[in-house]
């Protein structure tokens, strides 16, 4: 199984992008988790409505088994990492953004974490420029 990490923006859709890729290639399945701290009245990271239903459809339309999960007042990267724990999981698919120094250092991220901790390989994806 390849589990992905997916955030409603151009990051989020070349992470899937890359993961459906990648489990046909491995002839898997893929584990989409979109997650919200829910500390906010909006994520904009967070697939709500069309966004949500177009991940849905980008899934079904793949050919590869999928499951779309959207857990609502978790960390993020515990969701993703708890993920990769399990036995199945072989690859976890992320979208980065390019941060400056300063920005890291304050505002913490997931990515990095993730690429720490994670157990198992780990692949960070950025979307084609235009």
């Amino acid at each position: 199984m390849i589990v992905i990490g997916y955030t409603a923006d151009a990051f989020g859709q070349a992470a899937l992008d890359h993961g459906i890729a990648e489990a046909r290639l491995r002839d898997t399945g893929v584990l989409v988790i979109n997650s919200t701290a829910g500390d906010s009245y909006a994520d904009p990271a967070f697939a709500q409505g069309d966004r949500a239903r177009d991940v849905t459809a980008r899934l079904a339309s793949s050919g590869v088994p999928s499951e779309f999960v959207q857990p609502v007042g978790v960390d993020a990267a515990g969701e993703l990492l708890a993920a990769m724990e399990r036995p199945e999981a072989e690859l976890l698919v992320i979208g980065v953004k390019h941060r400056n120094p300063v920005g890291k250092l304050l505002l913490g991220s997931v990515s990095q974490q993730v690429l720490l901790e994670c157990p198992k390989p780990v692949l960070a994806v950025k979307p084609a420029e235009s």
